[in-house]
C-alpha cells in the first residue's frame, strides 16, 4: 500500500464515519423530546455531515478517479463503507443516542487535536475547523449523560443500558489497520492507541459524575473498518441513497 492510497482510506474512513453518524443524529429532526434538542441535534447532525463533505471531497481528489463526495457517499453500497460499527447503530431511545454520541465525542476530539497538527495541510484544515464543533458536541453529550445518569430512577437505568449495549462497539475505534499504521509511522496521523488514555480519562470522569457504571465486558466488537457491518448500515443507506440511486446524477 502507497502512502497515497493510505490516506485516501483515511480520508474516506473519516468521511464515512462522520456521514453515517451525522444521518443518524439527523434522525431526530422533528423527534427529539423538546424543541431546543430538536434543533441541537440538527446542528450537530449538520456539522457532521459538514466535515464528512470535507473529508469526502478529499478522498475523491487523493484517489483520483473522477469520484467526488456525492458519488463516495451515494454510489457504494455497504460493504464499501468503512465506518466504526459504533456510527451506523440505530438511535434508539433518547438515551441510547446520548450515550453514542458522547462515546464518540471522546474518541474524536482528541483525534482531531492530533489531526490539527497534521503534515497534510488538507486534514489539519479539517481538523482545526472540526475541533471547534466537536468540543461543543462532546460538552453536550456529557450534559446530558449526567443529566440522565444522576436523575431519575428510569433514566438512570436506561442510560446504564445504553451503555452496556453500545461497549462493545468502543474497541474498535482503536484499533489501527494496514492504512492507519502506514500514515502513523509516517507523523501524518496519530497512533490511535495513544488516544485511549485520553479516552479513559473523559470517559471515567464522566460516568462518575453521572453515577454510571463502566461496562466489564472484555469482548469488542469489530470488523467496520473492513466493510463488516451490522444489518443497520444497509437499512440506513437504502433510505438516505434512495433519490440518487432512482435519479442517477439529478441536480436541483
Amino acid at each position: 500500500m502507497t502512502q497515497q492510497e493510505a490516506l485516501f482510506r483515511f480520508a474516506l474512513r473519516m468521511g464515512d464515519n462522520t456521514l453515517v453518524l451525522g444521518h443518524r443524529i439527523s434522525e431526530w429532526c422533528g423527534h427529539a423530546p423538546v424543541l431546543e434538542e430538536d434543533i441541537a441535534q440538527a446542528n450537530i447532525a449538520l456539522d457532521l455531515i459538514g466535515q464528512a463533505r470535507n473529508y469526502l471531497a478529499y478522498a475523491g481528489e487523493v484517489e483520483g478517479k473522477g469520484r467526488g463526495e456525492d458519488a463516495l457517499a451515494y454510489l457504494r453500497d455497504s460493504r464499501e463503507y468503512i465506518n466504526a460499527l459504533i456510527t451506523e447503530q440505530p438511535k434508539g431511545d433518547f438515551a441510547h443516542t446520548i450515550v453514542r454520541s458522547f462515546l464518540w465525542d471522546a474518541f474524536h476530539l482528541p483525534l482531531l487535536k492530533a489531526l490539527a497538527n497534521s503534515p497534510d495541510e488538507r486534514l489539519k484544515g479539517i481538523a482545526e475547523k472540526a475541533v471547534k464543533e466537536v468540543t461543543y458536541h462532546l460538552r453536550h453529550s456529557s450534559e446530558w449523560l449526567v443529566r440522565f445518569g444522576d436523575g431519575t430512577g428510569e433514566s438512570h437505568d436506561r442510560a446504564q443500558a445504553a451503555l452496556n449495549d453500545l461497549w462493545r462497539f468502543t474497541g474498535e475505534l482503536f484499533e489501527a489497520d494496514d492504512a492507519e499504521r502506514l500514515l502513523a509511522k509516517a507523523g501524518i496521523i496519530p497512533q490511535l492507541e495513544n488516544l485511549k488514555a485520553d479516552w479513559n480519562a473523559t470517559v471515567d470522569g464522566v460516568l462518575k459524575e453521572a453515577t454510571l457504571q463502566r461496562p466489564a465486558g472484555e469482548w469488542m466488537a469489530s470488523g467496520g473498518k473492513h466493510g463488516m457491518h451490522t444489518e443497520h448500515l444497509g437499512l440506513m443507506l437504502a433510505e438516505m441513497q434512495v433519490l440518487q440511486r432512482t435519479h442517477p446524477g439529478a441536480t436541483w
